[in-house]
């Protein structure tokens, strides 16, 4: 790497060890972590003892944060607080949950001048979660941030994060300039995740402001961001998180079962947060109404992709009855939203909701805690 700063510090500055006070996508909230909860699969908030996967679990690295700032790529101050959250904040908060081991998704939003400095980026970040993980042996595992509006430095990404590194999946955002997943000009780069066999872990963006102007949108590669890359709000007051990211994740998932994304890639795995945005509550529309789209959707297509599809409880996801309509509950997958989501929204509201709602058995939720992601990614027996 050229002119980078040290990547030796994992902790960042200011977060006390019991009470830490972060600004989550908006929002001020309080984290209180219980005391005493340091062995995995520790009590939940309802009492009872599960061994958790968080397949959504966001991290900035802090290598990356100064950086970027050093180059002038982002004002730091400008990031959601909870980007400054260190390794501790996590193993307090995943302690608390009974969560064993989380597959970190990377955010390094920012506009980058060159495929050169995105890759430097990339690696960055690559090797700060590489740290994180032998850190905590067993603890972390994660995702290779992908941009797929510069297809060079994402299939550099693929082959070092996923061929040499190794990462455990992709992660990539539902639209970049407007051009969403499944389109053609992805289909080159899908053909090298299809020969990893890859996960492909999706994350919703702000929606489009303008009509798509190709792969590579204004402000060079990568310029749309990573996820949880910080935007204005379409409607005033309404923070794009609460509707604009579920609709981002549904047109994604629908244009991938317009073009068939899962059947020309059979061998990759794609999972989609938040349960899935809007698509389980409009699938009856969608395969009713499908045939007017270009190219038009048959609804057989429409129920073998939802079946196909992976869907992570991030949220509070809505009660899962409608999800179980149209998808078998060994594609859903835990995931938290941490740190974007406070601590207390989990503890508090996700945990409790997920535990006791009457659409699972407890059996389907042991698989949804755990079972169910180690099918999926092997790996994270040996993380």
């Amino acid at each position: 790497m050229t002119d980078s700063v040290s990547t030796s510090a994992l902790r960042l500055l200011g977060t006390p060890a019991d009470e830490l006070r972060i600004a989550a996508v908006g929002t001020s909230e309080v984290i209180r972590v219980a005391h005493g909860s340091s062995v995995p699969g520790a009590h939940n908030a309802a009492g009872a003892v599960h061994s958790k996967i968080d397949m959504h679990h966001h991290f900035c690295a802090p290598q990356w944060r100064d950086w970027a700032a050093h180059h002038g790529l982002i004002k730091p101050e400008r990031l959601p607080p909870w980007t400054r959250l260190d390794t501790e904040a996590a193993i307090r908060f995943m302690d608390g949950a009974g969560i064993t081991t989380a597959v970190l998704k990377p955010m390094l939003p920012a506009r980058y001048r060159s495929s050169a400095q995105l890759r430097e980026a990339i690696n960055i970040t690559l090797q700060s979660m590489i740290e994180v993980a032998q850190s905590h042996p067993g603890r972390f595992s994660y995702y290779v941030p992908l941009f797929l509006d510069d297809p060079q430095a994402s299939s550099w990404a693929v082959r070092r994060g996923l061929g040499q590194l190794g990462a455990v999946g992709v992660n990539v955002t539902a639209n970049y300039g407007g051009v969403y997943l499944g389109d053609p000009a992805y289909d080159r780069l899908f053909h090298e995740l299809n020969e990893y066999s890859a996960v492909v872990d999706t994350h919703p963006h702000n929606l489009p402001d303008g009509p798509p102007g190709g792969a590579t949108g204004p402000g060079g590669p990568g310029a749309k961001g990573a996820p949880g890359a910080p935007g204005a709000s379409t409607v005033p007051g309404i923070p794009n998180f609460m509707c604009d990211f579920l609709l981002d994740t549904t047109r994604a998932a629908v244009n991938m079962i317009s073009r068939k994304t899962l059947d020309r890639f059979p061998d990759i795995s794609v999972v989609l947060p938040h349960a899935g945005g809007f698509l389980p509550y409009i699938a009856t529309r969608l395969q009713a109404l499908g045939r007017f789209c270009e190219p038009p959707v048959e609804p057989a297509a429409v129920r073998d992709h939802l079946s196909r599809f992976y869907y992570d409880t991030a949220g509070p996801m809505a009660p899962a009855a409608t999800l179980l309509e149209h998808v078998p509950a060994d594609h859903i997958l835990f995931g938290t939203d941490w740190p974007a989501a406070p601590a207390d929204t989990v503890m508090d509201l996700a945990l409790p909701a997920l535990e006791a709602d009457p659409a699972f058995t407890p059996e389907q939720l042991q698989g949804i805690y755990h079972g169910n992601a180690m099918r999926l990614i092997p790996q994270l027996a040996t993380a």
